[in-house]
């Protein structure tokens, strides 16, 4: 299940079509940060966090079905949208596991929160695809009341 508490989710081997084709759509990228940031734009559009659903659809959290997880559109959980991140990027040409960490934080200081970092060769980049909608931006994260 996609809590990646203490270690990752066992990525599938085979990538659903539709994840294929978004895979696609970055393939054209010079480098890792062009490629990450590209795939970041294509999941702000699709996904985003929620605070109230975060509670009301706790069970959701348990999902690993990557067809199904792409079919949804608005709110999944953090933990579900990295599955989807990690995804996309290990199957990409620029990424493997060793250039992903799993990260927690607490949002509010009460509230754990999962984000990535994402190794772009020179330096990390923080990821927060589930903040975006809060004012999140590109290379940080959610955190305390921020």
């Amino acid at each position: 299940m996609p809590l990646d508490l203490l270690s990752k989710t066992p990525l599938p081997e085979n990538l659903p079509k539709e994840l294929k084709e978004a895979l696609h759509i970055a393939s054209n990228s010079k480098n890792k940060e062009e490629f990450l940031f590209t795939i970041y734009n294509l999941l702000i559009k699709k996904y985003k966090g929620n605070r109230l659903k975060t509670f009301t659809k706790i069970f959701e959290i348990k999902e690993k079905n990557l067809d199904l997880l792409w079919h949804k559109n608005g709110f999944l959980h953090c933990t579900n949208i990295n599955y989807i991140l990690r995804s996309l990027l290990i199957n990409s040409k620029f990424f493997k596991e060793s250039d992903i960490r799993i990260k927690w934080t607490l949002i509010w200081y009460i509230s754990p929160h999962q984000y990535l970092q994402i190794n772009v060769g020179n330096k990390w980049i923080n990821v927060d695809i589930w903040s975006h909608n809060f004012g999140i931006k590109f290379g940080d994260y959610s955190h305390g009341w921020h």
